[in-house]
């Protein structure tokens, strides 16, 4: 079995996250090409989309969002993602047996609500609360937007968002079979992240590894340099370990740096802390010859601040000065 080293893994995650070179591609297949773009904090996506891309411009994924094209669910670790309609019956089907935030009492009640729930909406979250009338409204409030298709409305995700925490009644997803549904999202995932091992797969979803396990049966295998199974799809890119990686300015929460166990791919162990704190927060990042050496910050006049975690050299730090400057200017457009 091929042993693939921990740059050879390297560079086919920035070939597979688009980070090795911008593509031409549409937002929405963007989206589709990673398997949903991280949306905590709403900028995040179109940072992402920005640096994965040529010609991006910020109204095109707020047309595709007003018009419903993508939509704002909470998937992968139970957290926010951009995902785009067409995608969505995937994730809902792969994720409905994953309960996050919420117990069996909280969902017994959410179920026998669903219908009321959707019938008034588009409700903010306090009115949701206000009407729900718990001690703790939050658990059902929860298990109703997973479970009744009550997604974060489109105001919520625009580019300076015109709203906070109110949610709108998506359309029911299409049917698809479960272990249908699973396969695909495992296919999905090593096709933009692989080749990687179960628990990297567990990490990036939060589902437990014998949910999937029957999605890897019969794909091709590698091993790492630790001796652990990799798991991938067949005709995925395997770049060079010596291809160039050009820098890249990552946002908060980008799945690149989120989507592995330890996040070891792009992240150097001894950064960990540095990157990912401890509240959950995972600060923006600048990729130098493909792994995480600065963080970076924009103040309100779009001014690019990098801090640099790692030594880079001379020629280097021209290069995330570049970058900087290239993002600075779309920022300020």
């Amino acid at each position: 079995m091929r042993v693939l080293t921990t740059r050879e893994l390297n560079r086919a995650t920035l070939a597979r996250q688009l980070l090795l070179e911008r593509t031409t591609l549409s937002p929405l297949a963007v989206i589709e090409r990673v398997v949903g773009m991280q949306a905590q904090w709403a900028p995040a996506p179109y940072v992402g989309i920005w640096t994965r891309t040529e010609g991006f411009r910020r109204e095109t994924l707020e047309r595709a969002l007003r018009r419903g094209d993508v939509l704002r669910p909470t998937v992968m670790r139970g957290t926010l993602h951009l995902v785009t309609k067409r995608d969505y019956p995937m994730f809902w089907h792969a994720f409905k047996e994953l309960h996050v935030g919420y117990g069996p009492a909280a969902l017994a009640r959410g179920l026998t609500l669903l219908e009321e729930a959707r019938a008034r909406a588009p409700l903010t979250q306090g009115e949701a609360y206000a009407w729900l009338g718990d001690p703790n409204p939050k658990h059902t409030f929860r298990a109703i937007k997973r479970k009744g298709h009550l997604l974060h409305h489109p105001e919520t995700a625009l580019w300076k968002p015109t709203a906070s925490l109110l949610f709108h009644a998506a359309d029911e997803p299409a049917a698809l079979e479960y272990d249908a549904a699973l396969t695909q999202l495992v296919h999905r995932y090593l096709r933009a992240f692989g080749p990687a091992t179960k628990k990297d797969i567990n990490a990036w979803s939060l589902l437990p590894m014998g949910w999937f396990a029957r999605a890897l049966e019969g794909l091709p295998t590698y091993r790492d340099e630790a001796g652990r199974t990799l798991y991938d799809v067949p005709r995925a890119p395997l770049p060079d370990a010596e291809t160039r990686a050009p820098v890249r300015f990552l946002p908060k929460w980008d799945n690149a740096i989120l989507g592995f166990e330890k996040s070891g791919r792009l992240l150097p162990a001894d950064l960990r802390r540095t990157v990912i704190l401890g509240n959950g927060d995972v600060a923006p990042t600048v990729l130098v010859d493909g792994t995480v050496a600065a963080r970076w910050k924009a103040d309100e006049s779009a001014r690019v601040a990098v801090e640099y975690l790692a030594p880079v050299t001379r020629t280097q730090k021209a290069e995330v000065a570049d970058e900087a400057a290239r993002l600075e200017a779309w920022l300020a457009s």
